[in-house]
């Protein structure tokens, strides 16, 4: 056990300072309103159930939300065409499926089901958006490919205000039809939760066995009796659309539900137990899951553990990683969490400083709005909507080196900070086959409710942006977005 002789001079304060939560010596935080429920924009989804068009012929038709045109492209209701309801729409050649109407509230996140019509061959098609009452339109997103017969779900971030207009734009040309149905659109700015594009659920593992329960600290999905089992209680298989965060008792619940209400399933690695990688014997190893999450950690790694956790991101997993600010030892045995994090990168048998980056030895208190603006990074601007601010309440940031590892990118950074390798608040990078996040804060995480005693922050919705943040990184880590 080595001691920092930073940690010695800190030994001097109070153990009650050094276990406390985060945010008791502050003012309580100043929370923005959050629409805890999805809001569509009038009239959608959209089914294509209401209105007849049986021939391709350019000709506007009357849906439920409005009117559209369907050009080379007709409402079919054959057992070739799949479909939810009655009917959905079938575009050919360069078809297309354009609103004549706007949606007058702007548009968040956009989702829209496809397939291939019967037996035909897979097609490209793209979203495009209008902001001048269709005068002119803008690709959003991805080009598609529709391959299977069986409908599924793309999902498009859009986050524009104002009047909207959507046209789906078949690309491929060609014989080759395709089927569109269950048009989705959030309103802007609701603040909702839209599922990836994908039905496939990933598992996510969360540490609860290096300290994250220690002091006053909360970081896990539930605590029963004091414990932190391996399925959280009551079971996930009773999580609806509806459920709150409060059906689990731990500071991070909102977060793991959020996860299960997309489709996935989420555990923990109860205290006492080994982290390990390929080890067939032990049913938590890590190769039995996509992503994951440490929150804090307030006990060091051991040398295998550090081993198992830069193999499983090497070879395709992901990796969540969130500290805490400098002097935050909380269980008083001279390591906190960034000096953890940082022993994972320098002292290891597998790379020195994998993923390009360290944690610095400060303490941040401070709203910023200095995010990255990119409208296609899929963390910032993925499937949950726009990331466009992130609040610390005594969190640590981090040295990008690309030097290191050319693909370490920077997400938010202090207000003072130019957007580049100093002061960076979140930030990403790939390693091998699999990616990590790291968040230099526990706070934003924290959804305010944890074990009897514990006194705990709603960080989770003190803005819009910390909820998007941690499940667009969730997914991306996923390899979902």
């Amino acid at each position: 056990m080595r001691y920092p002789l930073r940690w010695l001079a800190a030994s001097l304060l109070s153990l009650s300072v050094l276990s406390c939560a985060k945010q008791e010596n502050l003012p309580a935080p100043t929370l923005t309103a959050v629409t805890a429920a999805d809001v569509s924009s009038a009239g959608f989804p959209e089914g294509f159930d209401t209105g007849t068009k049986t021939a391709y012929t350019t000709g506007s038709v009357a849906l439920g939300s409005g009117s559209w045109t369907l050009n080379d492209a007709l409402l079919g209701n054959t057992t070739a065409d799949p479909k939810t309801g009655a009917q959905s729409a079938r575009i050919r050649n360069v078809g297309s499926l354009t609103m004549n109407f706007n949606a007058t509230t702007g548009a968040g996140v956009v989702t829209v089901q496809h397939a291939v019509y019967g037996t035909d061959a897979s097609s490209q098609w793209e979203l495009w958006v209008s902001q001048n009452s269709g005068s002119s339109y803008t690709k959003v997103g991805s080009t598609i490919t529709s391959s299977s017969s069986a409908l599924s779900t793309a999902s498009f971030t859009v986050n524009l205000s104002g009047t909207i207009r959507l046209q789906i734009r078949k690309i491929s040309g060609g014989t080759n039809r395709i089927n569109i149905d269950n048009v989705t659109m959030e309103q802007y700015g609701s603040g909702t939760t839209t599922p990836p594009p994908t039905t496939e659920g990933k598992k996510f593992l969360f540490d609860a066995s290096h300290g994250e329960l220690a002091g006053n600290a909360d970081w896990v999905l539930d605590v029963d009796g004091g414990l932190t089992p391996r399925y959280p209680s009551p079971a996930q298989s009773g999580i609806t659309s509806t459920t709150p965060e409060t059906y689990w008792t731990g500071a991070v619940s909102a977060w793991g539900v959020a996860l299960v209400k997309l489709g996935h399933s989420v555990e923990q690695l109860p205290t006492g137990t080994a982290i390990s990688y390929g080890n067939a014997s032990n049913p938590q190893d890590l190769s039995n899951y996509s992503v994951f999450v440490v929150d804090e950690p307030n006990i060091v790694f051991t040398a295998a553990e550090k081993t198992a956790i830069l193999q499983f991101v090497q070879n395709g997993g992901g990796l969540f990683m969130i500290s805490d600010h400098d002097i935050s030892d909380r269980n008083n045995d001279g390591w906190d969490s960034p000096d953890i994090w940082n022993d994972l990168m320098k002292n290891n048998s597998v790379k020195a400083n994998p993923f390009g980056f360290s944690v610095n030895l400060d303490n941040i208190v401070e709203n910023s709005t200095n995010a990255l603006a990119s409208t296609t990074n899929p963390i910032m601007n993925g499937s949950q909507g726009r990331v466009s601010q992130l609040s610390f309440h005594n969190g640590a940031t981090m040295t990008l080196s690309p030097t290191a590892n050319s693909t370490v990118q920077g997400l938010v950074w202090r207000t003072s900070a130019t957007q580049g390798n100093s002061l960076a608040m979140a930030a990403s990078s790939t390693f091998g086959t699999g990616r990590v996040v790291i968040v230099g804060d526990s706070s934003p995480a924290d959804d305010g409710t944890g074990s009897p005693g514990n006194t705990v922050y709603d960080g989770w919705n003190e803005n819009v942006s910390h909820a998007r943040l941690h499940l667009n990184a969730s997914l991306w880590l996923a390899k979902l977005q």
